[in-house]
């Protein structure tokens, strides 16, 4: 379809389609919105996008950050110390590079229709997603249309098994599997049976991976899985907090936990305190990520550590590859973690303790 087709069915004229694509600020909100509509019905971006990559580049990535598990929660990136951490190391290296960074939050699932909108209005040059998998689908399809896109804590095996055409999309991510082995193996090799878990959003990828290896590691030495030791974090502080306290409540506690994520664990730990269960005396505890606050709060907590700065420079490095052209093809990395062993797990002395 042509920009004289859009033009027509919105009834407006063609030099009023070019103006809303390239964004300038004459254009009434009604007159924008209408073009835009027909623009997304009719899949106009295909084109819009060719011209953007062969023309005039806006030096400028967008960062879309997804947020819609806890969308009751005013707060939920302000205090969320990955995101804060995820977000200053884009910043850092994009700028570094010479790039800008446009930051947008995805609150709900319509708001996906941002990233198409933001490229066809020739905002940015390249797009790193971070969040749920849930719509990876409609991401893709954005990359197909010869827009570069990075993706974090995606499945990069499965858009391989199922997708054709990628030349404008990466994947980079960390090992969280073997990670999480290495956690709930030490817990085990300090004589800990009764292991409990604080299980991340299954809809991401690094949820999945750290519970399939905590659930794997758990059978390899034959050591059961008991349902009401898996606590349903989500990632989300308020929903770990009732999952803690609902387990404190039943009045038996597994010996340690293995936490999908920091910010989980010291949910969990200062809890704990609340109720005068002692870190690592009474419970271990082992986190995932190696936030900024775990290393300050008491007891420190051990953890492993994601290499989020490593994970992002690769990340801008292969999205500006993809936006000069200096590289082709689907392209995925995936860094190593390591332990930190801090102060929060200690051997196991006693059963299960009875509160």
């Amino acid at each position: 379809m042509k920009s004289e087709e859009i033009a027509k069915i919105a009834g407006v004229s063609r030099s009023t389609v070019s103006r809303v694509i390239n964004n300038y600020p004459n254009v009434p909100d009604e007159t924008k919105k209408k073009v835009l509509e027909v623009i997304e019905k009719y899949n106009y971006q295909p084109n819009t996008c060719a011209r953007v990559l062969a023309g005039k580049k806006s030096d400028t990535i967008g960062l879309f950050i997804v947020s819609i598990a806890d969308a009751e929660n005013p707060n939920r990136l302000y205090k969320n110390d990955y995101f804060n951490q995820f977000t200053n190391a884009v910043v850092d290296c994009a700028n570094s590079r010479g790039y800008y960074v446009l930051i947008n939050i995805i609150y709900c699932e319509n708001d996906y229709r941002r990233v198409n909108e933001i490229f066809l209005q020739k905002r940015i040059d390249g797009g790193i997603v971070l969040g749920t998998e849930k719509e990876a689908a409609a991401l893709i399809n954005v990359s197909k249309k010869g827009c570069p896109i990075a993706l974090i804590d995606y499945d990069a095996e499965e858009i391989k098994k199922n997708e054709s055409e990628y030349e404008n999309l990466i994947v980079v991510g960390s090992k969280d599997y073997e990670g999480a082995v290495e956690a709930v193996e030490y817990l085990i090799s300090l004589g800990h049976k009764e292991i409990g878990l604080l299980s991340g959003r299954l809809s991401t990828f690094s949820g999945r991976q750290r519970y399939k290896a905590f659930v794997d590691t758990m059978k390899k030495h034959n050591l059961e899985i008991r349902e009401e030791f898996i606590l349903q974090g989500d990632f989300i502080k308020s929903k770990t907090n009732s999952a803690v306290q609902a387990l404190i409540n039943k009045g038996k506690l597994p010996s340690a936990i293995f936490s999908s994520n920091d910010d989980m664990a010291i949910e969990a730990i200062e809890l704990f305190k609340y109720n005068n269960i002692r870190v690592p005396e009474d419970i271990s505890i082992i986190g995932f990520d190696n936030i900024t606050l775990a290393s300050l709060i008491k007891p420190a907590l051990t953890t492993i550590e994601t290499p989020i700065y490593s994970i992002v420079e690769k990340t801008v490095e292969e999205l500006i590859h993809n936006i000069s052209k200096t590289r082709k093809g689907f392209r995925s990395y995936s860094y190593n973690t390591k332990m930190v062993i801090r102060e929060t797990c200690t051997k196991k002395l006693n059963s299960l303790l009875t509160l």
